[in-house]
């Protein structure tokens, strides 16, 4: 959904810096809800959970393409947040019948219209934007933003996405009006605003547009604009998370977005694919974890997605497992195999169905960023130096068992890798 998240840039950024050993000092402050398990157990069909050590996750069906019965129950049972666009409304109570507890949320984009969804001189019914490029075009030129040489600027990859002001305030009130009219009547429960940008040329590299020409104004363009528009949102009892991928790019917006929200989905998180882990760094692991540590701390809700290859078990264990080093009750994790592979979800991993019980404190450092947090019922650690570092020792004081169901008293991880342990309680 945000090109500018892609595994080129990220390699870029961290290639001019070299990591850093971070301290945990911040973490300490966390405050756990503790409660009380008796045994680590595994299920194919996890029911949603809002113990901490327990993975919660989510799904975002936006291809379009059909949804079986089956799966709406499957998915269901085992995902706390589910995303669908606007013309799936009537799926919503399917949804809730197969569990009343699942969020179901629409899709918006905060910051295009679509020209595609422009038919014959009207905007369709049911859009995946809160302003219909007709009514805009027509009405409200002055929406667009445009460029130095006075053109508008379309999305770059993507066709008859055109980038809108959204610090405009009448951009604004059409833009909320329309999205809580079209949640409320589907039935959703909340919206994800898709595009909440902080790069002032982010879908047109190098370009600026000339009503918002720096990052900073940009910046203070989506912050009125969540700001403005929050207590609609609130008033309609509908809940608010929006894509703020490459935050960690730009210190200070992920908490500045998210004090008008209810949380924040981090759309390209610690791994950007199989070859591009992301390490400490200043704006490595820990730019990224502590977006969790800080919603979590606020009562605020975090969607993380790593982008792993199917059958990559070590991104994947390195991504999941800095979950749980950080997660409470608020955060939810789910894979993407591809970038922008929003239909079928992800082959779900055994250790989404493990119950680890209850967090006994945050995580600890036991080394130079090998940090380790321990539950009621297991113990996750993580390496996070760089992905060439040499394999270190890290001894777990009692027998575990790993991911391949053997019993272990240590495990050794190379930089950007993480285990997953269970044992009995």
């Amino acid at each position: 959904m945000d090109p500018e998240s892609g595994k080129a840039d990220s390699t870029a950024v961290r290639a001019r810096r070299s990591p850093l050993p971070r301290t945990t000092a911040a973490i300490t402050a966390m405050v756990l809800a503790a409660t009380g398990v008796a045994v680590a157990t595994t299920a194919g069909t996890a029911a949603i959970s809002t113990d901490p050590g327990k993975a919660q996750s989510f799904w975002l069906h936006l291809d379009g393409t059909q949804i079986t019965d089956q799966a709406i129950t499957d998915h269901a049972k085992t995902r706390s947040y589910i995303v669908l666009n606007s013309w799936e409304s009537g799926l919503v109570g399917k949804f809730k019948n197969a569990n009343p507890d699942v969020k179901v949320f629409v899709y918006k984009d905060l910051s295009s219209t679509r020209s595609y969804a422009c038919k014959d001189g009207a905007d369709e019914p049911d859009l995946p934007t809160g302003v219909g490029f007709c009514d805009a075009d027509k009405g409200h030129p002055d929406w667009f933003l445009q460029g130095p040489d006075g053109n508008r600027f379309e999305y770059s990859g993507y066709a008859g996405h055109w980038q809108m002001d959204v610090g405009n305030t009448g951009y604004q009130d059409r833009w909320a009006d329309n999205v809580v009219r079209n949640a409320k009547a589907g039935g959703f429960d909340g919206v994800l605003m898709d595009n909440a940008l902080f790069a002032c040329d982010t879908y047109h590299e190098g370009v600026c547009p000339t009503a918002r020409p720096t990052d900073e104004s940009m910046q203070s363009a989506y912050k009125s604009m969540l700001a403005n528009t929050r207590h609609r949102f609130t008033d309609a009892g509908l809940l608010t998370v929006a894509n703020l991928a490459n935050a960690r790019l730009h210190p200070g917006t992920w908490d500045a977005y998210t004090e008008h929200l209810d949380g924040g989905f981090d759309e390209w998180w610690l791994a950007f694919g199989s070859s591009d882990l992301l390490p400490e760094a200043p704006d490595g692991w820990s730019s990224q974890t502590d977006q969790i540590v800080s919603d979590e701390a606020r009562g605020k809700i975090t969607w993380v997605q790593p982008h792993v290859s199917a059958g990559d078990d070590r991104a994947f264990r390195y991504a999941l497992a800095s979950y749980f080093l950080v997660a409470g009750d608020k955060t939810a994790i789910a894979e993407a195999n591809a970038t922008d592979d929003y239909g079928d979800a992800a082959p779900v991993h055994p250790e989404y169905g493990w119950d680890l019980g209850s967090p006994q404190g945050p995580y600890r450092s036991v080394g130079a960023n090998l940090l380790r947090r321990d539950f009621a019922c297991g113990t996750v650690v993580v390496n996070t130096n760089p992905t060439a570092s040499a394999e270190t020792r890290i001894d777990l004081g009692t027998t575990h068992e790993n991911e391949r169901n053997e019993q272990v008293d240590s495990v050794s991880l190379a930089g950007t890798s993480g285990s997953i342990l269970r044992r009995l309680c």
